[in-house]
């Protein structure tokens, strides 16, 4: 190798010289996921090569033979991985290795603590890719060429792990990269043959790509004793070195199939539940999908990388091929192997054959059942739910056709239970209806206790009757395009007429229409006294144990969304809520008994106290504070 030359000392960015601290101190206990990590680069480096080849075969400069290779010194204290893959340039050498271009990077950083346990998941589900080497190496030293490129093109890149790194230019005749490890003094453990084949055997046989190591083989004299001398070193392949997907599931044991989502997603922990499937036939394709257990930083990013790998014919075409998934099953990982689409296939491609929209159904289908097979496990379901359920509520609105599977996967906190915990399906809201029930009600606020404790939730605790409480900011939006469930449509007890239908009797019903022709009058009074601030004035069979709320209209926009739409900058109609009284409260019956400037401040006082157990916002709050003092003290 020639000597390098224009050798630049350049910095890390600082968010590589926080992870690579938090690494080396917090992932001890985890250090021989180096080997891994590393593996799976080469492995994708030879996949990259082997698909830009499919347009210039010059690119594998005579050596067709994609490989990872491991050597081990023990005497100096080293190990070393080189591959024959695509390589690197000089630019993509400092945008690999000396950055992390990946969103989602300040909210992982912001989240480390400094507590070793807790960091090492985060980092785990962040994703640890090259920069583990340096949990075992007091140095890392880089080599690489792109291929196609001259051999003066080559680079070294050297770094101790700390705040930056040297680049030089150097003659490397043979393209791919090659990774020389310098081991610190506590971990010798790894410069040892035999470790590290057991750990390619536990953590990479899944890679398609051969991993192999020297092996010395001795010719033997007739007493079976080696001949001195004789000395042969043959390279013997560690890993299985097959596509897993492509073998037969019952070949497969479940450590098999971990072992691969940690390879494919990047991941630090196992996943919940996965899908292997073969479909044959008109079309012809090959699915290993998976649940993760843990979700990425940039799971709320819609515009993120996402979706799955795509093989043709098990030649890698792209990552993160999002035209397979629809948006809302963008935390679903794995591989689609397909004959079915050319080798040259591009981005844009995908986007107008009509074989994708064909698997893309079927691969969606297939994502909802392994989620229902998953829901038999309430546990593991749960820990789902926790994690994707909101990216999962956007389901409804975002395909039609699958709205029924996806109303069944979803679960709601509900006064069944009156827990935080979203755990109840709409399943078993409806086994528990009360007979006569035709409706599945539910309540939408700003916050759990919110919802809880709202007004208008006192007549259905009165009856035993369910209702859904829902908070998350998705909840509102979700509920305009979730209009039914087996049968039953969906209410929002905030909005428009409540009616009960069955389960309210003739009797109850005409004391109700009663006690408004006897309260005409009041209501003539409140309105007039509140003039445009609202629509109307009702009596409400709602409420038991509160004066009045608040109601919008039906069609109309709930609080909820306003106030999110609002903040967005979007700027909507003011709409004016119907004011409902409770008859039987003692603050109604003395509303109805007060005249002049003592009834108009009563009844805003009754109407800002509806609005604000709404979550709503007062327009003056200091003049409420001042008409509640002055009845306070009357």
């Amino acid at each position: 190798m020639a000597t390098a030359t224009q050798e630049e000392t350049l910095g890390f960015q600082t968010e590589v010289k926080q992870l690579l601290h938090l690494m080396i101190h917090s992932l001890y206990s985890n250090r021989e996921i180096f080997l891994r990590e590393l593996i799976s680069n080469a492995a994708d480096a030879c996949d990259k090569l082997r698909y830009e080849a499919l347009d210039n075969d010059a690119l594998y400069e005579d050596d067709s033979e994609l490989r990872v290779e491991i050597e081990v010194d023990a005497d100096a204290n080293t190990v070393t991985l080189r591959d024959s893959g695509i390589g690197m340039s000089r630019d993509e050498v400092i945008k690999n290795l000396g950055t992390i271009a990946r969103s989602g990077t300040a909210e992982f950083l912001q989240q480390l603590s400094g507590e070793q346990q807790k960091d090492a998941k985060l980092i785990g589900q962040f994703g640890v890719g090259f920069y583990s080497a340096f949990i075992v190496s007091d140095e890392v030293t880089v080599r690489t060429r792109r291929a196609g490129e001259p051999s003066e093109a080559g680079i070294e890149w050297r770094s101790k792990g700390e705040g930056e790194f040297t680049i030089a230019e150097i003659d490397r005749p043979v393209r791919g990269t090659e990774i020389v490890l310098q081991l610190k003094e506590d971990a010798k453990e790894f410069a040892d043959d035999f470790r590290l084949k057991s750990l390619v055997r536990k953590y990479s046989d899944h890679i398609d790509v051969p991993v192999r190591m020297p092996k010395v083989e001795s010719a033997k004299d007739d007493d079976g004793n080696p001949i001195e001398g004789s000395d042969v070193t043959t390279w013997e392949t560690v890993n299985e070195a097959t596509a897993l997907w492509v073998r037969p599931k019952s070949d497969l044991s479940d450590d098999d199939y971990k072992a691969f989502y940690k390879h494919v997603a990047h991941d630090f922990s196992d996943p919940l539940t996965w899908s292997h499937n073969k479909v044959e036939g008109k079309l012809e394709y090959t699915s290993l999908l998976y649940v993760p257990g843990r979700a990425p930083f940039d799971l709320y990013e819609r515009d993120g990388a996402r979706g799955v790998k795509l093989y043709v014919q098990r030649v890698f075409i792209m990552d993160d091929a999002e035209q397979f998934l629809p948006l809302y099953l963008r935390f679903i990982k794995g591989v689609v192997d397909t004959k079915d689409l050319s080798l040259n296939v591009s981005r844009e491609l995908l986007q107008q054959d009509p074989q994708v929209e064909k698997m893309k159904s079927a691969l969606t289908k297939r994502s909802l059942d392994m989620l229902k097979k998953l829901a038999k496990d309430d546990e593991a379901y749960q820990t789902f739910w926790n994690t994707f359920g909101s990216v999962l509520k956007e389901g409804p609105a975002e395909d039609y056709a699958n709205r029924d599977k996806i109303a069944g996967l979803l679960r709601f906190a509900t006064t069944h239970t009156d827990s935080t915990t979203q755990d109840q399906s709409l399943a078993a809201y409806v086994e528990r209806m009360q007979e006569g029930q035709q409706k599945i009600y539910y309540i939408v606020a700003d916050s759990f206790n919110a919802a809880k404790n709202s007004p208008h939730l006192e007549i259905f605790r009165k009856k035993g009757i369910e209702v859904l409480l829902l908070s998350d900011r998705i909840d509102e939006w979700l509920m305009s395009h979730l209009t039914e469930f087996d049968g039953k449509s969906f209410v929002d007890v905030a909005k428009g007429e409540l009616d009960l239908g069955e389960i309210e009797g003739e009797e109850e019903k005409k004391a109700q229409e009663e006690t408004a022709k006897a309260k005409e009058d009041l209501l003539k009074r409140v309105k007039d006294a509140l003039g445009e601030e609202i629509q109307e004035v009702k009596v409400t069979h709602r409420l038991t144990d509160s004066p009045a709320c608040v109601v919008l209209p039906e069609n109309e926009m709930g609080f909820q969304m306003r106030r999110i739409m609002e903040a967005a900058g979007q700027p909507l109609p003011e709409v004016k809520p119907i004011l409902e009284l409770n008859p039987e409260h003692p603050l109604v019956s003395r509303l109805e008994s007060a005249e002049g400037d003592a009834f108009g401040d009563l009844a805003r006082i009754l109407l800002d106290q509806a609005i604000i157990a709404e979550g709503g916002h007062l327009d003056d709050p200091a003049a409420y504070v001042k008409r509640l003092n002055a009845l306070l003290t009357a």
